[in-house]
C-alpha cells in the first residue's frame, strides 16, 4: 500500500489504511518474555482480566528478604497512547531498575492500545489494574510476593509521557470513585508527563478518544479543571520535566497549578537540563538519568 491508500494519517505515530489495517510508524517491539531476573529485580507476568485481556508485570528486588515490607508502585508507561508496551524491552528494563534501585514492588499495566481499541480503554485498563494491585492489602489476593512483600503506607501511582497522563486521572478517580478498600495514595510520580498543547500529540487525543471532549477534556489537560485536580490523592507529588521537551510547559503549569490550588499534598519539581523527552529510557546509563533515580529513591524513601 501506498501514500493514496491512507485514510488517516496521524504521523509520526501511525496511519490508517482505507481497508482498516493501521500501521505504527514508531515504537519498540510490543512484547518480550518476562526475563526471570533483571537488572536485580525478579520479574513475572501476571494476567488479571481475560476480557478485556490486560496483563501486568511484576517486578520484585532479588535481594528481598522473607516478610520484608517494600513501597508498591503502581507504572503506567507512555507512548502517546497508541505505542509502546509495558512488556515491551524499553519498559521492561527501566521498571527493573525502579524496583532494584529504589527498593520496591513494581507493578507496570500492560494496557490496551488506541486506535484498536479507542480512548477511554486505556484508562478504564488501568483502573483495572490498579483495583487488582490494592485487593492485595489485605494479604488476600492472587499474587504472593505483593500479599507478602506490599507496604500499603508507602503506596506511589507513577507514570511517564501518557502514562503521567494516565497516573494523574488514576489518583483522581481513587478520590472520585473510591478503591473499595482501606488503601492510601503515598504520592503521585509523574516523568515528563502529556498534558497536551503540542500538535501531533493533541492530533492522537482527536483520533483515538471515543469521545468529543476534545483537547481540555481534564483527563488531558488536567489544569482545566482545576476543581477536578485539587481532588487528586496522595500526600505528595514529584513532577519531573525535561528543558528540551516540547511537552514541559504544561507540565510546569502541573506543578504551579496544584501548589495555586491549595493542593492538600507536599508538591516538588525537578526539572532537567539540555535533556529531551523521557530522556531517562534511552539514555539510562547516563549522569542525569542517574540523578532522576535518586531523586526517586529519595522521594519514595523519605531519604
Amino acid at each position: 500500500m501506498d501514500d493514496k491508500d491512507i485514510a488517516h494519517d496521524i504521523s509520526p505515530f501511525f496511519v490508517v489504511y482505507k481497508n482498516g489495517n493501521i500501521k505504527r510508524l514508531i515504537g519498540g517491539p510490543l512484547m518480550i518474555p518476562a526475563p526471570e531476573t533483571l537488572d536485580g529485580a525478579k520479574i513475572k507476568d501476571v494476567i488479571i482480566s481475560a476480557e478485556p485481556k490486560i496483563t501486568v508485570r511484576v517486578f520484585l528486588p532479588v535481594s528481598i528478604s522473607p516478610g520484608q515490607k517494600l513501597p508498591v508502585i503502581f507504572y503506567i508507561h507512555g507512548g502517546a497512547f497508541c505505542i509502546e508496551s509495558a512488556l515491551g524491552q524499553g519498559y521492561t528494563c527501566y521498571v527493573a531498575a525502579v524496583a532494584s534501585k529504589c527498593n520496591v514492588i513494581a507493578v507496570s499495566v500492560d494496557y490496551r492500545l488506541a486506535p484498536e481499541a479507542p480512548i477511554p480503554a486505556c484508562f478504564d485498563d488501568s483502573w483495572t489494574a490498579l483495583k487488582w494491585v490494592v485487593s492485595h492489602a489485605t494479604g488476600s489476593g492472587t499474587d504472593p510476593w505483593i500479599n507478602e512483600h506490599g507496604d500499603w503506607g508507602r503506596f506511589f501511582i507513577a507514570g511517564d509521557s501518557s502514562g503521567g497522563t494516565i497516573a494523574n486521572t488514576m489518583a483522581i478517580w481513587t478520590t472520585v470513585k473510591g478503591l473499595e478498600c482501606a488503601v492510601k495514595v503515598t504520592g503521585i510520580i509523574l516523568l515528563c508527563p502529556f498534558f497536551g498543547h503540542e500538535v501531533e500529540l493533541d492530533k492522537v487525543w482527536k483520533y483515538c478518544c471515543n469521545e468529543e471532549t476534545g483537547v481540555n477534556d481534564p483527563r488531558l489537560n488536567p489544569v482545566a479543571n482545576l476543581e477536578l485536580l485539587a481532588k487528586l490523592a496522595g500526600d505528595k507529588a514529584l513532577i519531573f520535566t525535561a528543558e528540551c521537551d516540547d511537552l514541559r510547559g504544561r507540565g510546569v503549569s502541573y506543578y504551579e497549578a496544584l501548589k495555586k490550588i491549595g493542593w492538600k499534598g507536599q508538591v516538588e519539581h525537578m526539572d532537567t537540563q539540555g535533556e529531551d523527552h523521557v530522556f531517562y529510557l534511552f539514555k539510562p546509563e547516563s549522569e542525569k538519568a542517574a540523578a532522576i533515580m535518586k531523586r526517586l529513591n529519595s522521594f519514595i524513601n523519605n531519604n
